[in-house]
């Protein structure tokens, strides 16, 4: 009978053996393995992962390995278009509240159908706003044709094309919010090429690299004028000074790495 009992005792205790575990090295406390606890107990090989009981580390479990709790992703649910980011900062300049989420949810091949005159209506209004602020009359400061003309046109000796981009052909290029690539030409947002007043050698709209700065280049599309440097800060005998426009003043971080996700370390 005593054989017995030895027995059954021994096997109560591998029992409870496989279902509980130390809280961690220093308490004795013992409580049930879990997959959800933060604490690497029982047969697993992670933080929540691993072993006989857990998910596999590999699937997203666990820390794998280096003490920071990692969620699985959860791809259930429906996704949505929440964004354009072709050409960050065009949709904060030229959209308006009325507009904003509708264009951001737009089929890409409708939004510069739909949308370039409001981009065009709004590109008018913040030469006018500025015309007051300098104490001009907003009749008289308008969308200048820039230097976008020379590249598509090609150059005249002052720098100034003679066949301008209009306020509307512009609008109609900055509303198409998408990536655009040409396969044969190198890839820029935009190269100035021997810069004003000829622009030798200028190539834009080619694509988008990470060193382009796409917000600056926009901004001297929109407000820089023939020279590129019409809104620019500078001081204005009989007006004043001129706000600067054609930057928004933040320069490139770190360059990129040559590994997925190409950013530098932050700064």
């Amino acid at each position: 009978m005593k054989l017995y009992t030895l027995k059954y005792m021994f096997l109560s205790l591998c029992a409870a053996t496989m279902f509980v575990a130390c809280d961690d090295d220093d308490a004795l406390e013992m409580v049930e393995t879990s997959c959800t606890d933060g604490v690497m107990n029982g047969t697993e090989t992670g933080v929540d992962c691993g072993g006989t009981s857990c998910q596999p580390c590999e699937d997203g479990g666990g820390d794998g390995g280096d003490g920071m709790m990692v969620t699985p992703p959860d791809f259930s649910g429906t996704y949505a278009q929440v964004d354009f980011m072709g050409r960050p900062g065009i949709n904060t300049v030229l959209s308006i509240p009325d507009f904003k989420d509708p264009y951001n949810q737009a089929v890409p091949s409708t939004i510069a159908e739909f949308y370039q005159k409001d981009f065009e209506n709004r590109l008018e209004g913040l030469h006018d706003v500025y015309a007051e602020l300098l104490g001009l009359d907003p009749a008289d400061v308008n969308y200048q044709p820039n230097i976008l003309g020379d590249i598509l046109n090609g150059p005249d000796k002052d720098g100034f094309t003679d066949n301008p981009v209009s306020a509307e052909l512009l609008t109609t290029i900055l509303a198409n919010d998408v990536l655009e690539v040409a396969p044969d030409l190198p890839t820029t947002y935009f190269n100035p090429g021997t810069g004003a007043p000829n622009f030798e050698g200028a190539i834009g709209l080619t694509g988008r690299t990470l060193q382009d700065d796409v917000i600056d280049v926009s901004l001297i599309l929109l407000f820089g004028g023939g020279d590129g440097a019409r809104f620019n800060g500078q001081e204005v005998e009989g007006v004043g000074t001129f706000p600067r426009l054609v930057s928004d003043g933040v320069a490139l971080t770190a360059q990129p790495t040559d590994t997925f996700p190409y950013l530098g370390a932050p700064e």
